[in-house]
């Protein structure tokens, strides 16, 4: 099927799952499995590298009993619990054409009463996705949660985050954001890279230990660095609104197999039948080169591409 002539969506096998959609401009394309979700499993330049990670060993199956990380990027239920973030996703999706979107729908997960759905709208031309998370809520009761959209890239690269501007003292005098640490997050790892101004952390196929860290930015970005492309997502953040994990909206975790890049959205209260809705925007760009990891480097670098 045919959007446009600039973007396509066409049904295709991809490694083992036959309901697949790819949907592409001629510059970009993202291909979206049916077989089991929802899930975005590949973002690249046409015919180029795949910036996520893939689990080959997972690839082209469905049904499991357990849980499956697969790879790609997908969407979780925040605060993190295993009954309701890891609630399995390994059963068919619905997924529609809708006007320049392509939309993948899950079934009414058993256990939580939860319905996920996925879509994602690619520009007519240039290298720019719109990715809306919707999670409505099926049960007799209205429930708590935040949307968390998570997205693990290949290995290989480095991820980067901002802060929120910075100050002098003593003009500035209030906190201005939260740095948040899990038990397991060690910051002397030499994975981490710290600036005035940024934070990386750089995935490392010899290093199995996990790092996880989170914060609060209202401009909340994310991006990824891998083979001289580089990967942005943004969100707008609410400070009026209370976020998971001590007030997050950004989170990056690693280990030796893959790196994550993740946004939250508010925690708020679902009535049945009620939807809520997170909102990322993807960019894609080629020839990217950082070299020091200064302030310097990173504000010519990365600043002009998040506008």
């Amino acid at each position: 099927m045919s959007l446009s002539a600039a973007v396509k969506i066409e049904k295709i096998a991809y490694k083992g799952w036959p309901n697949c959609y790819r949907i592409s401009n001629g510059t970009v394309e993202l291909v979206m499995t049916g077989d089991v979700g929802p899930r975005v499993m590949r973002l690249g330049f046409t015919g180029g590298q795949n910036m996520f990670k893939e689990y080959e060993d997972q690839l082209g199956k469905s049904g499991e009993k357990e849980y499956q990380l697969r790879g790609g990027h997908r969407l979780w239920v925040a605060p993190e619990t295993l009954a309701t973030s890891w609630a399995l996703d390994n059963t068919a999706v619905k997924i529609e054409a809708k006007g320049d979107a392509l939309v993948a729908t899950s079934p009414v997960d058993p256990q939580t009463r939860i319905v996920k759905q996925i879509a994602v709208r690619l520009s007519p031309e240039g290298a720019n996705v719109e990715v809306v998370h919707r999670i409505r809520n099926e049960n007799p009761w209205a429930i708590e949660l935040a949307p968390w959209a998570l997205t693990m890239m290949a290995p290989g690269g480095t991820a980067i985050s901002g802060f929120p501007p910075r100050g002098k003292h003593p003009e500035v005098l209030a906190a201005t954001n939260p740095l948040v640490m899990w038990a397991y997050t060690d910051l002397s790892d030499p994975r981490w890279t710290y600036t005035a101004k940024y934070i990386a952390l750089r995935q490392d196929p010899k290093a199995a230990a996990p790092q996880k860290i989170g914060m609060f930015n209202p401009n909340t970005w994310a991006a990824y660095l891998l083979n001289n492309e580089l990967f942005i997502k943004r969100v707008k953040a609410d400070p009026s609104k209370t976020y998971p994990d001590f007030g997050c909206s950004f989170e990056t975790f690693t280990n030796g197999e893959m790196l994550e890049i993740e946004t939250l959205g508010p925690l708020q209260r679902v009535e049945p039948g009620a939807t809520v809705e997170h909102v990322e925007h993807w960019s894609l760009f080629k020839d990217v080169h950082i070299a020091n990891w200064t302030d310097a480097e990173l504000d010519a670098v990365i600043a002009p591409k998040l506008n």
